[in-house]
């Protein structure tokens, strides 16, 4: 069932828990978390408390009457209707010690099982047709064939392998595949498990959406769907929980924070990661949509791996991996080298954008010089790669850019590399 808040189309919307039963973390957890908070605020409030930790005033009340009950805690006087407080000397001791185990007091996380509901029930449902797609690839120019074969991979929500010569625009459609979604997600600040904290929302790869809803748990944060996007620096050791020792707090690995969205590899196979290590981290995640990650001490346990993961290589798919395992990837698209007409469109585009002056037969004349010296193929690429050098090249010579037949030739001559033979 869609909801909104605050305009925004979304799938799932918590309520506020009001009591440790709808909270569904232990207690204790929440009184280490109002602990390692005093310690780090000095004095408090209950309103403060609730603000840092994203918990109801209730439950703040109920675990600061604990607290005072056990005399871990000193009431300083009056802010209105709230109480200024500190801890004790008892208190400052045992945060301490709690503060050795953890030092997260930041947002009170959401139960596993909360996550994992939260997950499936956002699960992308894309409704796409091609006029739609061409729509949101405006910027790109692509065949109605690329198109219809994207259409129903994108609708599938299945993963999809992208291949073909670099320089064609495997990773430009890759990144836009984000567009087709209209709605947004709640993604929690952390995760608790076996008493363990997991952070998950990452700002950098976390586009959030400011609101202000106080019948939403704020404990989750409202997100565009995630996109993210690795290359070459890809190793075993970002697919796994990772233990930041000093602070006690466990770091989400790349897919999980990608769940609801999509995670694309980019050049595949050219990874520190072999890609044989790679595909057999994931060929259950891939069939099944769970993943299983496992904490330090051995505890292991489930999650969703609802997202889209995109393969994108220039590399030949059958020397990356077995049937198996390609048997697995539903979509395989060629992404194909341009034709000359797409290269002429490409061409104005990129001369219009960068306000480069060029001649009736500049298009024309730069195809015929990418594919001399025994080129055949006509890439994406190409016209905004010369076109830049273009204008690097009128910098250097302090003079207006421009396009005639000697700088097209001047420029395709320091893009392309020559052949040996052709060197001697």
């Amino acid at each position: 069932m869609m909801s909104t808040i605050a305009g925004i189309t979304t799938s799932f919307k918590p309520e506020v828990p009001q009591d440790y039963d709808t909270l569904r973390i232990p207690e204790s957890l929440v009184l280490d978390l109002v602990l390692r908070r005093l310690m780090l605020e000095g004095f408090s409030s209950l309103q403060s408390l609730s603000r840092s930790l994203k918990l109801s005033i209730p439950i703040v009340d109920q675990a600061f009457r604990h607290l005072r009950s056990q005399q871990l805690v000193e009431v300083k006087g009056m802010v209105g209707n709230d109480y200024s407080f500190v801890l004790s000397q008892g208190g400052k001791n045992l945060a301490s010690d709690r503060f050795q185990i953890s030092q997260y007091a930041g947002a009170a996380p959401v139960s596993l099982n909360d996550y994992v509901a939260a997950t499936r029930t956002q699960s992308a449902n894309v409704d796409v047709d091609r006029k739609g797609l061409r729509n949101a690839l405006s910027d790109l120019i692509i065949t109605d064939r690329l198109l219809d074969q994207l259409g129903p991979a994108l609708i599938s929500q299945s993963s999809i392998f992208l291949y073909g010569p670099s320089g064609n625009g495997k990773t430009s459609v890759a990144e836009r595949m984000l567009r087709i979604y209209q709605d947004a997600i709640l993604i929690p600040y952390a995760i608790e498990v076996d008493n363990q904290i997991i952070s998950l929302y990452d700002p950098v790869v976390h586009h959030r959406i400011e609101i202000d809803d106080p019948d939403i748990d704020p404990r989750w944060v409202l997100c565009k769907r995630p996109c993210i996007v690795v290359g070459g620096e890809l190793i075993p050791s970002m697919l796994e929980l990772r233990l930041d020792d000093t602070s006690g707090i466990y770091a989400a690995p790349l897919q999980m924070k990608a769940n609801n969205g999509i995670f694309i590899i980019d050049d595949f196979g050219r990874q520190l990661m072999s890609p044989r290590d790679l595909l057999n981290r994931w060929i259950v995640p891939l069939d099944r949509r769970v993943d299983y990650l496992t904490l330090r001490y051995g505890v292991k346990f489930q999650i969703p791996f609802e997202l889209m993961v995109v393969f994108s290589t220039n590399l030949d798919p059958s020397h990356l991996a077995d049937e198996a395992f390609l048997r697995r990837i539903h979509n395989k698209i060629f992404i194909e080298p341009v034709d000359a007409n797409s290269f002429d469109q490409i061409f104005n585009r990129v001369v219009t954008a960068k306000r480069v002056p060029a001649e009736s037969d500049s298009s024309e004349y730069l195809r015929n010089l990418c594919l001399r010296d025994g080129r055949t193929e006509l890439r994406a690429c190409y016209p905004l790669d010369i076109c830049n050098i273009l204008m690097s090249i009128s910098d250097y010579e302090k003079r207006p850019v421009s396009m005639s037949k000697d700088d097209l030739e001047r420029a395709v001559n320091l893009y392309f590399a020559r052949s040996e033979n052709k060197l001697e």
